[in-house]
């Protein structure tokens, strides 16, 4: 890679030595001249609707009208300050009676903090936060889990923990005054909340079971990694990509299983062979809304795998520059296709290349078509001769303090100390020697919680947060899932 200096993560083996990896991104490309992929297109459509200024990217003045309530906080004031200017500090310091006083400072609890993964819980729980983390690929150690146990369970029955369906953790209960200190707790264990909601760059999913399972195609780790280090510059704050027109997801596939649901993410790297060489063809723009849903689509283009990073960042500054900042329904960025064409925003993307060149696609597709999708909860084998991975089912995702810590201590005891969290809110624990298995499955919390073989309904079971702690949500939704799964298990018809 010659416009990036990086070194992989070890893989998490036990008795395997981790190394800090490390990336540092290269100068802003200048964009080049349309391209006949837009030829169609007026020009000044094609213009760039964000300009820098102080080392943020901010809405030119030409484009500001119409905009939605969202882009004029933004305007109002850098969300990013919060964090790399250490605002944090001081409005943490400010009581709630205060903060209300000040629409200025009202905006930052409910929108500007959620660039540091902070989400105000107005509604149903005044004065609290949910915090989401950055985890890419789901992968987590003993360590950061017992950190987060710590963290919720100062706060009794408001707090607990979710697996989210970007493999992810969602802790709650939070109170402002005590977010820098959670912070620096986070860094101290390697984790970080930065940059995990509104208009940024989601949670990096990839294959779960990366780097042990028998029949991958290959290990997603080292990408996922990467591209959370570039999206945060190495934990520091990348505002190249922080002022987005909406959120937008990135996955990385590595098996036949599709287990990282590629289609509705807004680029899916697809592992493909182009003459010898390992690369990705790539889909864009999936998503799904309460107003549309719409699924990935070719962009017509490979890059070796060398060059993740690069077109992530064209694609990510396309959508940036180009993609409307109006109605919010209509932001994401598959409209932004609509709009251009997919060659349209395909050569939109190759301008923002280093070189400007973006190779077709290949047709030596990896994944395989006609596959049975595995299922990854229960006792399975590794790559790794005599050692296997146990899958477990979490109940909608939710977890409280104490689950964390028995959870952390399984992982220890049976394992190499990991954990690696799922799309579908469940947890594998990786590498256990099979002559401990037995032991492992008469664990109290296997036998009462999280079992490795849920029945049939249960185990395909998710469920959103629900109004106890969304203020969008209508109804209750995690006991109510579990309440109907469970008597559908119980009726005949279920046997």
């Amino acid at each position: 890679m010659s416009s990036l200096s990086v070194r992989f993560l070890a893989s998490s083996l036990p008795d395997s030595n981790r190394s800090r990896s490390r990336l540092f991104a290269t100068p802003a490309q200048t964009v080049a001249p349309s391209s006949p992929g837009t030829a169609g297109i007026d020009t000044v459509r094609l213009e760039p609707r964000v300009e820098e200024r102080d080392g943020y990217w901010v809405l030119k003045e030409k484009f500001r009208e119409g905009i939605n309530p969202q882009e004029k906080v933004k305007l109002q004031k850098e969300p990013m300050k919060l964090f790399i200017e250490n605002d944090i500090d001081e409005l943490a310091e400010i009581p709630l009676e205060e903060i209300e006083k000040s629409k200025l400072t009202k905006d930052d609890i409910d929108v500007r903090l959620k660039w540091l993964g902070l989400f105000h819980r107005r509604k149903h729980q005044y004065g609290r936060f949910m915090m989401r983390l950055k985890l890419p690929n789901g992968v987590t150690t003993s360590a950061q889990t017992r950190y987060l146990a710590s963290v919720i369970k100062q706060y009794g029955k408001e707090g607990c923990a979710d697996v989210t369906t970007r493999q992810n953790w969602q802790i709650r209960g939070v109170v402002l005054p005590d977010v820098p200190e959670i912070l620096k707790g986070l860094a101290e264990v390697g984790l970080t909340s930065l940059q995990s909601g509104m208009d940024n760059v989601r949670n990096p999913v990839g294959n779960p079971l990366a780097g042990i399972d028998p029949l991958e195609i290959v290990d997603t780790r080292p990408y996922t990694v990467l591209l959370s280090q570039f999206i945060t510059a190495n934990l520091r704050g990348n505002p190249a990509v922080t002022n987005l027109p909406r959120k937008w997801n990135v996955c990385v596939v590595g098996s036949h299983d599709l287990y990282e649901h590629p289609h509705i993410n807004d680029l899916a790297y697809m592992p493909a062979t182009k003459n010898g060489k390992f690369g990705f063809n790539l889909l864009v723009g999936g998503f799904f809304s309460p107003k549309r849903c719409a699924e990935a689509i070719p962009l017509d283009a490979w890059v070796p795998a060398d060059d993740v990073i690069q077109v992530c960042k064209a694609v990510l500054e396309a959508y940036r520059d180009l993609g409307t900042r109006g109605n919010r329904q209509k932001t994401r960025m598959m409209w932004l296709i609509d709009e251009l064409g997919i060659e349209g925003f395909r050569s939109e993307v190759v301008k923002r290349m280093p070189q400007q060149e973006l190779e077709r696609s290949s047709a030596e597709d990896l994944v395989q078509k006609q596959w049975e999708r595995r299922d990854y909860l229960g006792v399975h084998p590794q790559k790794q001769e005599g050692f296997s991975y146990v899958g477990l089912h979490i109940p909608v995702g939710r977890v409280q303090a104490d689950d964390m810590d028995e959870l952390a201590r399984i992982a220890d005891e049976y394992g190499s100390g990991e954990l690696r969290l799922t799309v579908e809110q469940n947890i594998i624990i990786p590498n256990i020697e099979n002559s401990n298995i037995e032991a492992l499955l008469k664990e109290p919390l296997l036998k009462d919680r999280f079992s490795p073989e849920p029945p049939l309904l249960m185990k395909g079971l998710v469920a959103c947060t629900g109004n106890q702690f969304c203020g969008q949500a209508i109804i209750e939704t995690k006991a109510r899932a579990l309440k109907v799964t469970r008597g559908g298990a119980e009726a005949s018809f279920c046997d």
